[in-house]
């Protein structure tokens, strides 16, 4: 009798964790970014001051979702704001003549999980500006503390450029064992460098600078990384 009810219970237990597994909420799903557009100047911001402009941000929310955080970041200083909202946009204060990149987090109340949307890039244009600086390098590798196999003692430098006008002419990249590395290649067309000779159990420092056109410079800011 007693083997009975025991294996009863068991069924019961595993019939009912079966059921709370089936109730679990759905996960949200990433918002849609709308504007400002990507890789583009922005130019319908309100004008604060004679250095700062109100920008609006929109999305639209994807599925099982019913609150927001934007994360906006100075690509110049690398500093972030981040909002909390419950509806698809939100207003920021920004540095005019700036670029900027923003991404939406959406969020449940019946989820512990929360979902990334994309990253995009924009320029805070200031009054009258026609003429818009690329965007400071994307660093692809090798990323910042990262640890690297050289290969055969060598090891490549890769990253990527973008610019709202969209006329990047070429690079300069920095690169040594010190935080005040020593520019090793200039004015190059391509967005990497292969085969750079390195030491082992090193830690090495590397930035890019970009150039446009009309001579505008952007600074990727400094990256380091270690060799094993």
């Amino acid at each position: 009798m007693r083997k009975i009810i025991l294996i009863i219970f068991i069924q019961v237990t595993i019939l009912s964790c079966g059921k709370k597994k089936s109730n679990l909420a759905p996960e949200p799903t990433a918002a849609t970014l709308v504007s400002p557009i990507n890789n583009e100047p922005c130019t319908t911001g309100t004008l604060v001051s004679n250095t700062e402009s109100k920008i609006t941000f929109n999305w639209n929310a994807g599925l099982n979702t019913n609150s927001f955080l934007i994360t906006v970041t100075n690509l110049n200083t690398k500093i972030q704001q981040t909002y909390p909202t419950n509806v698809n946009s939100a207003t920021l204060t920004l540095q005019q003549n700036t670029p900027y990149s923003w991404f939406v987090t959406s969020k449940s109340t019946f989820s512990a999980t929360s979902t990334n949307s994309i990253t995009w890039k924009f320029y805070n244009s200031g009054t009258g500006a026609s003429s818009f600086p690329p965007y400071p390098a994307e660093i692809l590798n090798p990323l910042m503390g990262q640890i690297i196999s050289p290969i055969n003692g060598k090891i490549n430098l890769q990253w990527k450029g973008s610019d709202a006008d969209n006329d990047i002419v070429n690079y300069d990249v920095y690169f040594g064992t010190t935080a005040s590395p020593a520019l090793i290649q200039s004015k190059i067309s391509t967005a990497g460098i292969s085969n750079i000779s390195v030491n082992s159990n090193t830690t090495y420092y590397w930035k890019v600078i970009t150039y446009d056109s009309k001579g505008n410079t952007s600074d990727s800011g400094l990256f380091e990384f270690k060799t094993n």
